[in-house]
């Protein structure tokens, strides 16, 4: 290796925050940098400061220097282009901080976000300038020939900059590169400017070239193959000093500054403790005077209104003591962390929410373990009242900050955000995140860059099994799924596709905003932390460019303000109540309603939060639960883990076993939950009730076995004996009590958050156990576009025998409502209709009458509020049913409607009258074109289209005879019989494929029939043979069989044995058939039917008074289903046996 004074520094690396132009992961460079011993290594992405902070911390652990850059446009009269900025200080930082934060800020829409030239004079201290290659902003200057304006510029900076600008001399071998070099060259000389050779890197090695062209494809949204499109040269990799001395040795002064430049930087950017903002009151001198105030107003409040009437054996003073007490050991903790702000800050906005109207939940997470924030109305639940530890939350020994999360009403959030714009102004902010190319996205861009058709593409795409939970990297799907090879040896472009994606897989694809967390840090916010401004997102604040990790390194504190759906059903139900004149406070509802453990106990917790998953209902069943720590309990155990726990749980609560408490000082501890550790705050409690742990001791005891480091378990484990020693208790038992803790505390849940989660679901289940159908009617509102959520509502709407109004545009509302016991189906719902569109049309009715028919509304309806789309998927519906029956007539003349409904709207926008205009009592039908009416199957299937599933029929009822001829029967009914094989049928309502874990595809496909719906696993063998088939609302009959039959749990595995087309079953031709006839039967009639020549041998059995003749025909007949049909439809057909 040579000196330092020596190393040619690579000082402009385009890392994967170079949105779609930068391919170099940072881990990926840190590695190379280790192994190649690296000196120092310039960051300089377009447009953004994002990795700054990762590529500084990320470089120093491996030994390299980060310098620390970004590349800004600069815009002057009209020339926009990309100007590089590196940050010699912390003063510098916050300089280049600054000015890449007004770049967005001072951004719109249209224009890329750039800074004036003023910005870069005014924020120019311990910046240095490199002028950037042919394409930037002087290359720019340079191909307009606008020479003179480039000496005007830097003349302009040089008094500012001084000997901090440079003069950038690139050599990748690309058109008009020379050209610029030769002009650079001379204004060096003129302007007394130095040189610096520079190797611009978008990526690491060279093989990397030709994915990096595709990447920069899918930024520009170009093809590959576009010959008029701007190409790198396969120059811009990460090249060695012997080639770059080699390259640049012509022009040894550009070296020479070069080797000299990482010399220039003393700064690089640091993790910093949290920023905590600062808030202060008018009325007192400090925050933590504020939050012992209002935290004592608040204590009172909650003991008048609460806490007294919960504690009716306890006297006020009793309380008071254990309350205030509580209180004072909290507020000590939080002022001595300088967390108070914090408190009033989060319980500011919440109070605002309230006042104005907006459901805020009752807390989650570790936070509803505070008194503090339970008296300052963070929480709506009382931590002592349910053993909430606060040090579970605020640990002064724990290094890391916590936040509270609060819900809000999703429709309303966004007012809050508006507040917190309007109180803090320029101090908050959103926080950046990243859509990645993961397996199935970087699929879809290179597979379309490369001119791959989007049929092929989406197949491609869906052999990578979408499983949320696992996801796979695109070379596992390769490695798992064979159909990856087979496409491979049908099309060489699929195995350029796969080449490129997986050298880009994971890189970003592009910026967006976690939309739930702000961070709030006072004015100066854009100059301390980089802001970007995400126009596509509607959003009322900007964002940090830093992301969740980087913020929080940065010392950012995040405020988790989360959208819950379930808050926006609760409140609805409530406003819909109060229109009936029924006022309900759901925060005061009673939460030991024996009604209601009733409907948790049955099972019926379609809707509810937490509680509706098909095992959550089996295991609240077994529960039978019948008070309100058994759902704090239940949202705790169900996860994977503790769920094993379940049945334990269940056997002991209902007596059928006796609970295990490990130890009879841990009894009072474990009682709640019969002898099961099911909380991190029970772990907490055994230690300090053990072995002497303080409440932050014990946090850390938690963590510690959370993490499962040894060396950290090792020392709690020491720590944890010798306290039970010292209160008496032998060290083997104590040995033994740990060794039993320490599985539990892996996955031990946060009872803080468990029990805000218990009481959202007690809350839902309330409302459904009393007012059920504004409750269903409500929730289904809020799913309006959620076509799976509304079925499976509409099937436990059936269950629960509520009858649904069908589509109607006279019946219906854009939302469904419940009224008369009844719930009207909400046409917001169709698909392609829209919301806001429908809303005008009903408020049009609402205002003006009931539509008399179909010209009536073509009359009166806005042509703004229907187009092609929004108008078929309301005649696939049924909503014009009542004024025309034949859905395929209006189908077909739709062009002509909308043509209509536009004149009729043109008339009216220009004052003009028709003369020959109907009055509205002498409507006249409209003229719809001829066409041919749909067959029930048809219909079926355009409904289904539309609504996203059967709802006014079913397309197995049709069916129903030949079943009976057949033996093929409901699911429900082959599920409860004794026999271990049987025929089903059922419609393909929704598919799931995924993968196991030793890589074999399986399904989960939703089958429905006449009766209910019911989920089948499909597994490899089944599957692939009949993939290709298995499509939604296409109906088959199956070959079901029960195996493993559980005696004790009367529990089965049905498997799936053969999957048949129905069409195929049902128009076979059958091998014998006999006809029973009556004494009025039409002999010709049956003889024209059964004309033609077949496979089928035909009986026939004719009745005459008391007497039977059996016939034979002696040729077989053709015989299918449509035979089938027209027989039977005859009154004197009395039976047909196939």
């Amino acid at each position: 290796m040579q000196s330092d004074s020596k190393n040619f520094n690579i000082i402009k690396v385009h890392s994967q925050y170079s949105i779609c132009e930068g391919a170099v992961k940072i881990d990926d460079l840190a590695k190379y940098c280790k192994s190649n011993k690296i000196k120092a290594v310039g960051l300089a992405d377009s447009y953004n400061l994002c990795g700054a902070l990762e590529f500084s911390e990320k470089l120093s652990k491996v030994g390299t220097q980060p310098i620390i850059g970004t590349q800004i446009n600069l815009n002057v009269q009209n020339t926009v282009g990309k100007i590089t900025l590196y940050a010699t200080s912390e003063l510098g930082y916050k300089n280049l901080t600054k000015l890449s934060s007004l770049s967005y800020l001072k951004s719109n829409e249209i224009a890329d976000p750039s800074c004036e030239i003023d910005d870069l004079v005014n924020n120019s201290e311990d910046l240095i300038l490199l002028s950037g290659n042919y394409k930037n902003f002087f290359g720019k200057l340079f191909f307009k020939n606008k020479l003179k304006n480039i000496e005007e510029i830097f003349n302009l900076l040089k008094p500012h900059f001084k000997d901090r600008i440079y003069l950038e001399i690139q050599r990748h071998k690309e058109p008009q590169e020379k050209n610029f070099e030769n002009y650079l060259l001379s204004i060096s000389k003129i302007q007394k400017l130095p040189l610096i050779a520079s190797q611009e890197v978008f990526y690491l090695n060279e093989e990397m070239y030709e994915a990096h062209d595709a990447l920069i494809c899918v930024g520009e949204k170009k093809f590959i193959d576009d010959k008029n499109r701007f190409r790198y040269s396969n120059q811009h990799y990460f090249k060695t000093q012997k080639e770059l001395e080699k390259l640049f040795s012509d022009i040894p002064e550009a070296l020479e500054n070069n080797y000299k430049f990482h010399l220039r930087f003393n700064f690089k950017p640091k993790k910093s403790k949290p920023i905590l903002p600062s808030i202060e009151s008018s009325q007192s001198n400090s925050p933590e005077d504020e939050l012992l105030n209002l935290a004592r107003n608040g204590l009172k409040d909650r003991i008048e209104n609460f806490i007294l009437k919960k504690n009716i054996n306890k006297s006020k003073k009793e309380i008071l003591e254990i309350y205030e007490d509580r209180l004072l050991h909290e507020i000590n903790i939080i002022n001595s962390m300088d967390y108070a702000s914090y408190f009033l800050i989060v319980s500011d906005y919440i109070k605002w929410a309230k006042k104005n109207l907006i459901p805020v939940g009752p807390g989650r997470g570790s936070g509803a373990g505070s008194l503090v924030a339970y008296c300052l109305d963070i929480t709506d639940l009382d931590p002592i009242e349910f053993d909430l530890i606060f040090e579970r939350f605020l640990n002064p020994d724990r290094i890391s900050m916590p936040d509270f999360d609060i819900d809000f009403c999703e429709e309303k959030r966004d007012q809050v955000f508006d507040y917190l714009k309007s109180k803090y102004k320029n101090g908050v902010a959103h926080i950046i995140t990243f859509g990645k190319l993961r397996a199935r996205m970087v699929l879809r861009d290179i597979g379309r860059v490369l001119g791959l058709s989007y049929g092929h593409v989406d197949k491609i795409c869906k052999m990578v099994p979408f499983d949320p939970s696992r996801p796979l990297t695109l070379q596992e799907s390769i490695d798992r799924e064979p159909r990856f090879k087979d496409e491979v040896k049908n099309n060489a472009k699929v195995s350029k596709l796969l080449d490129l994606s997986l050298k880009l897989e994971g890189l970003n694809r592009n910026m967006a905003t976690h939309a739930a967390g702000v961070v709030i840090a006072g004015e100066k916010l854009a100059e301390q932390f980089p802001l970007y401004i995400d126009h596509s997102s509607n959003l009322t604040l900007p964002s940090t460019q830093y992301d969740m990790y980087s913020s929080e390194n940065a010392g950012l504190v995040k405020f988790d303000l989360l959208g819950l759906k379930t808050l926006t059903v609760i409140d609805k139900t409530v406003k819909r109540l109060k229109l009936k004149n029924i006022n309900l406070d759901i925060a005061k509802i009673n939460q030991n309603d024996e009604n209601v453990f009733t409907l948790l106990s049955k099972g019926e917790t379609t809707g509810l939060f937490q509680l509706e998953s098909a095992g959550m209902r089996e295991a609240i069943k077994q529960m039978k639960p019948n008070k309100f720590d058994d759902i704090i309990a239940l949202v705790a155990l169900y996860r994977p883990g503790p769920m094993n726990n379940i049945p334990v749980y269940n056997d002991c609560k209902n007596k059928i076993k006796e609970p295990d408490y490990i130890h009879p000082t841990l009894k009072e501890i474990l009682k709640p939950t019969y002898g099961i550790i099911i909380y991190q705050e029970q772990v907490m409690q055994i230690a300090q009730t053990l072995a002497g742990f303080t409440a932050g001791e014990a946090d850390i005891l938690r963590r510690a076995m959370g993490k499962k480091k040894k060396a950290e378990l090792d020392r709690q484990k020491e720590r944890f004996i010798s306290g039970a020693l010292k209160n008496g208790i032998d060290k083997d038992v104590a040995n033994f009590v740990f060794t039993k803790i320490e599985p539990f505390a892996q996955y031990g849940f946060n009872k803080s958050h468990a029990a805000a989660y218990a009481l959202i679901a007690y809350q839902t289940a309330y409302l459904k156990t009393y007012y059920k159908e504004d409750f269903i009617a409500a929730t289904m509102s809020t799913e309006l576009t959620n076509t799976s959520k509304l079925r499976e509502f509409v099937e436990e709407l059936k269950k629960l025998n509520i009858e649904i109004i069908k589509p109607s545009i006279n019946k219906c509302f854009s939302d469904f409502r419940a009224i008369d016991g009844k719930i009207v189906y909400g046409l917001g719902a169709i698909k392609n209709v829209g919301l806001e569109a429908i809303s005008n049309i009903i408020k049009e009715r609402e205002n003006n009458g009931e539509f008399k028919s179909f010209i009536d509304f073509i009359n009166r309806v806005n042509s703004k509020d229907i187009n092609k789309l929004q108008l078929e998927g309301l005649v696939k519906a049924g909503v014009f049913d009542e004024f025309e029956k034949d859905r395929n007539k209006i189908l077909n003349s739709i062009p002509k409607i909308i043509q209509k409904i536009k004149n009729i709207n043109d008339d009216k926008d220009n004052n003009q009258t028709n003369l020959f205009e109907n009055q509205d009592d002498n409507l006249e039908d409209f003229e719809f074109s001829p066409a041919k009416p749909w067959k029930q199957k048809e219909l079926l299937s355009e409904e289904f289209k539309s609504i996203g599933f059967y709802l006014t029929n079913h397309p197995l009822n049709e069916f129903e005879e030949i079943f009976n001829q057949l033996n093929i029967i409901s699911y429900n009914q082959f599920y409860l019989n004794n026999d271990n094989e049987g025929l089903i049928a059922g419609t393909i309502m929704s598919i799931q494929e995924k993968k196991s874990a030793k890589g074999t595809p399986y399904a989960i496909v939703k089958f429905s029939d006449k009766k209910n719906e019911f989920e089948l696993f499909l597994f490899a063998e089944i599957l692939i043979a009949n993939r290709d088939k298995l499509k939604e609302s296409e109906s088959f009959v199956l070959t079901l069989q029960k195996d493993k039959v559980n005696e004790e749990t009367k529990k089965m595995r049905i498997n799936v044995r053969k999957i048949l087309n129905l069409d195929d079953v049902i128009n076979k031709p059958y091998s014998k058939v006999t006809i029973q006839l009556k004494s009025n039967h039409n002999l010709d009639e049956i003889k024209k039917l059964l004309s033609n020549r077949g496979e089928t041998e035909i009986n026939l059995v004719v009745k005459n008074k008391n007497n039977q003749a059996y016939y034979s025909l002696q040729e077989k007949r053709k015989f299918d289903l449509n035979h089938f049909k027209a027989l039977k439809s005859k009154n004197y057909v009395e039976k047909i046996t196939v």
